[in-house]
């Protein structure tokens, strides 16, 4: 067999005993071969074979799937590599992770929420989500390093220049009232941290996006499974303990993924009446599809837009637009 990729793990086990693993990619006459081989402290060592076929790309991605599983049980390599290699961090990039991994550390609790509740009332102020003032890494930072001064708050990473001049004097005015006992510029940041907590932080960091990326997978099976069984968005949100926005944003990325959403589009907005989605499919055709808000203004006065549910009323029109969308791909 020709070994075309190995890499030796390991992991803590009991009683301080370090559990040692490797997993080995080989081919031979064309039939790909991933072999998992883990060192039992209470037995012989075990041998788990992750594939054996001909394809390359279900071969790939089974191994990054079951080195996922491993990571998340606890095991890592003993010389960092994958399979496609490993994008180093350097220069600013290294130096804006590294003020994210002490503003993690050293966040100041009574300062993050101030700036969380201050992004609340301007989400509803603007009428738009939250993340999009402020994300919880941006306001971490500023609680970490409480900027006083525009120029510092220019310093800070992620937040971004126009957003440093739109809501400079409201940050500015929750950060003062806090005293910091650190200072600008932050080329402290580096010594203070040290290499080895920074690397234990990227290691986290790295588990932490696998976890996310396999709890959206399971969630993508769970919503196709659900939409492929006629339930609505009401049930689906219940049982994957998702807002209803959040599913109407995943059931967008399935459409934009390809997947069949037909279904679920015709099941909801059933609920709609006719004259409703008449309004919708008129205040398309002469508004477009890109921004709802003109959209509604097109369809109701403002005495009845008081009178709405909005959010119900955002969450069938971005139903609609893709309903709408697929009828003028069809006619087309």
């Amino acid at each position: 067999m020709n070994l075309v990729f190995m890499s030796s793990l390991e992991k803590d086990g009991a009683e301080g005993h370090a559990v040692s693993a490797q997993v080995t990619i080989g081919e031979r006459h064309g039939v790909w071969n991933v072999i998992w081989n883990e060192a039992r402290a209470d037995g012989p060592t075990t041998q788990e074979v992750w594939y054996e076929g001909i394809s390359w790309d279900e071969m790939l991605t089974t191994f990054r799937m079951q080195l996922q599983d491993k990571w998340l049980q606890g095991f890592s390599p003993l010389v960092e590599a994958t399979i496609e290699g490993r994008m180093e961090l350097s220069g600013k990039g290294r130096f804006n992770a590294m003020l994210q991994c002490y503003s993690d550390k050293f966040t100041n609790e009574a300062a993050y929420e101030k700036l969380r509740e201050w992004r609340r009332e301007q989400a509803q102020k603007e009428s738009k989500a939250a993340y999009l003032v402020a994300t919880n890494r941006v306001l971490r930072l500023i609680s970490a390093f409480l900027p006083q001064t525009p120029e510092e708050l220019a310093l800070i990473p992620w937040l971004g220049e126009q957003k440093a001049k739109l809501y400079g004097p409201q940050l500015l005015a929750v950060t003062s009232a806090f005293e910091r006992t650190t200072a600008f510029p932050l080329d402290w940041v580096e010594e203070a941290l040290g290499e080895a907590a920074f690397e234990a932080w990227l290691r986290e960091q790295k588990v932490l996006k696998l976890r996310t990326e396999q709890t959206l997978q399971q969630q993508k099976r769970q919503l196709l499974e659900g939409m492929a069984r006629g339930q609505r968005v009401e049930t689906l949100a219940a049982e994957l303990s998702l807002s209803r926005r959040e599913i109407v944003q995943r059931i967008e990325t399935l459409d934009q993924e390809g997947y069949d959403i037909e279904m679920l589009l015709k099941t909801e907005l059933e609920l709609v009446p006719e004259a409703e989605r008449s309004k919708a499919r008129r205040a398309f055709e002469l508004e477009g599809v890109r921004y709802l808000k003109p959209v509604l203004h097109r369809m109701y006065t403002e005495d009845e837009l008081k009178a709405l549910d909005l959010d119900r009323a955002y969450e069938w029109l971005r139903l609609m637009r893709l309903q709408y969308r697929k009828e003028k791909l069809a006619a087309a």
